[in-house]
């Protein structure tokens, strides 16, 4: 499993879902019609969306953020408690699918946040359940 960080405002566009769509256009597509379709359909901060994009890779729209930064934002888009649901519901499928989980430092780049508070959610959540992750760092 590929897990990232989406927005709650139905945004796909910058930074780590770039290298996604230009792999895959599934996810994106998924995450825009999950959200246009949110009346009905669970979408919203804390949720997870598993897009199968080949026979052993999923990918995971996290919803962890509130809306975009801006040039009149205050504060960062980043909301941790969902983050730590997301997490929460990605460990159970991941156990289910027998999966490893593989990342960028979710929720530390475009939107905004601070990895020592972000390490200790995929710890207790994944690792701590026996979920093997990865995390990537990119420049």
């Amino acid at each position: 499993m590929i897990a990232h960080v989406c927005n709650d405002m139905g945004g796909w566009g910058k930074g780590f879902v770039l290298a996604l769509s230009r792999r895959w256009a599934e996810p994106e597509a998924a995450y825009r019609r999950w959200h246009r379709e949110r009346a009905r359909n669970g979408f919203g901060l804390g949720a997870v969306q598993l897009v199968q994009v080949e026979r052993y890779v999923w990918v995971a729209n996290l919803v962890g953020q509130r809306g975009v930064r801006t040039g009149r934002s205050t504060g960062v888009p980043v909301r941790y408690e969902a983050i730590d649901t997301a997490l929460a519901a990605l460990a159970e499928e991941a156990l289910r699918l027998g999966a490893s989980v593989h990342m960028p430092r979710i929720g530390c780049g475009l939107a905004g946040g601070r990895w020592e508070r972000v390490e200790p959610l995929v710890t207790s959540r994944l690792v701590d359940r026996g979920v093997p992750v990865t995390v990537y760092d990119f420049d």
